[in-house]
C-alpha cells in the first residue's frame, strides 16, 4: 500500500493544478480528474444509498461495487494501470439477471421515485451514467482501461434493476411515466 495521508492539506493545488497517482500533475478541470471526481461522486452517492433500509442481497452487493469504483478511481489516477478485469463485469451481470428475473417486464417507462431507497438509487444510476461519459471522453484522448467503461455501463443497468427490486421488496410501486400528465 502507498503513503498514507497524515496531513490532509499540501498546498500544492492552489494553483489549479492537482497530483495523480503516479506523480504527475494536471489541472484540476482536465477530463481525467473530471471522471475521477464523478466516479468519487457515485461511490458516496452509494454510501447515501447504503444508510437506508435495504434488501438482503443488495446492501454486500452495493459494498463491492464501492471497492470496485475505488480501484476505477485508482485506474483513472495512474494513467495506463489496469485493475478491473472481465469477472466483476460478470459479477454485475450475475446479480441483474438474479434480480430481473423477479420483476415485471416493463410495458412504459418509469420515473424515477417510489420508496426513498429506489430513489437515492435512482440518483446513483444517473450519476454512474454521467461517470461512464466522463470516463468515455477521457478515452478519446488517452488509453483507459476497456473493462472499466463496461463496467460503469453494465453497472448504471444495474442500478436500474436495483431501483425497482427496492421497490418491489417495499411494496412501492414504479413510477410510470405518462406522456400528458394530468394538469
Amino acid at each position: 500500500m502507498g503513503k498514507r495521508l497524515s496531513k490532509i492539506y499540501t498546498r500544492t493545488g492552489d494553483d489549479g493544478s492537482t497530483g495523480l497517482g503516479d506523480g504527475s500533475r494536471t489541472e484540476k478541470d482536465s477530463l481525467r480528474v473530471e471522471a475521477i471526481g464523478t466516479v468519487d461522486e457515485l461511490n458516496s452517492v452509494l454510501g447515501v444509498l447504503l444508510c437506508h433500509k435495504l434488501p438482503d442481497a443488495i446492501q454486500p452487493a452495493l459494498t463491492n461495487i464501492q471497492h470496485s469504483l475505488f480501484d476505477i478511481g485508482g485506474e483513472l489516477c495512474i494513467p495506463g494501470s489496469t485493475i478491473i478485469t472481465p469477472d466483476r463485469v460478470d459479477a454485475l451481470e450475475q446479480l441483474l439477471d438474479t434480480l430481473n428475473a423477479n420483476l415485471a417486464p416493463l410495458q412504459e417507462f418509469i420515473l424515477p421515485g417510489g420508496s426513498p431507497a429506489a430513489a437515492a438509487c435512482h440518483q446513483a444510476r444517473t450519476v454512474c451514467r454521467r461517470a461512464e461519459r466522463r470516463t468515455h471522453s477521457l478515452s478519446k484522448i488517452e488509453t483507459i482501461n476497456p473493462v472499466s467503461m463496461k463496467y460503469l455501463n453494465r453497472l448504471s443497468d444495474l442500478l436500474f434493476v436495483m431501483a425497482r427490486h427496492i421497490n418491489k421488496e417495499a411494496g412501492s410501486p414504479d413510477v410510470f411515466w405518462k406522456h400528458d400528465p394530468p394538469q
